[in-house]
């Protein structure tokens, strides 16, 4: 049987398919997390702590108040050239440290915003631990937060108005 070889490997779209599939199910996990629990209480990994120091000094000007470049990711610059280089040398400190380090996952480039077509790119599970440990730590998911518990509170009451109305519709019938 020969070895498999990842850099002749073609793709295939089942695989590409399952992925996906894994992706998203991670993105719609962490959305689920992130807007029930608050941000800064949240733990991602076993070793966020030494994740987010090593972000702070390996990509400092992601780290730089206001945050910009934390809250609006630049997708061209995370894959250009340097930005992978960058990336991958981040990344490989954490291969035996943190299980499917290098498995895709799905990020919001907007941290102000919720998890949609126009908001989400494909970027490795390492890169998402760092951003979104970075994001919780510095309240930059508070928003996302506090507007997705007020939507809660919202639908709440809209559903607890309803089911009054309904008793009182019942008792007022001849």
């Amino acid at each position: 049987m020969s070895k498999f070889d990842p850099q002749n490997a073609q793709n295939l779209v089942e695989i590409e398919k399952q992925f996906a599939v894994v992706a998203v199910e991670h993105a719609q996990t962490y959305w689920n997390l992130v807007t029930s629990v608050h941000p800064r209480q949240l733990h991602l990994t076993k070793i966020d702590d030494e994740i987010f120091n090593h972000l702070s000094s390996s990509f400092p000007e992601i780290l730089e108040a206001p945050y910009s470049k934390l809250v609006n990711l630049d997708e061209d610059w995370m894959k250009s050239e340097d930005g992978k280089k960058r990336w991958r040398e981040f990344m490989m400190q954490y291969e035996k440290k943190v299980k499917d380090y290098n498995f895709g996952s799905l990020i919001r480039t907007d941290a102000k915003d919720e998890y949609a077509q126009h908001n989400s790119m494909f970027v490795t599970r390492m890169q998402f631990y760092a951003i979104e440990i970075a994001r919780n730590r510095l309240g930059l998911n508070d928003l996302v937060h506090e507007k997705a518990k007020k939507e809660a509170e919202a639908e709440k009451a809209k559903k607890t108005k309803e089911i009054k109305e309904g008793g009182e519709k019942k008792r007022k019938k001849p």
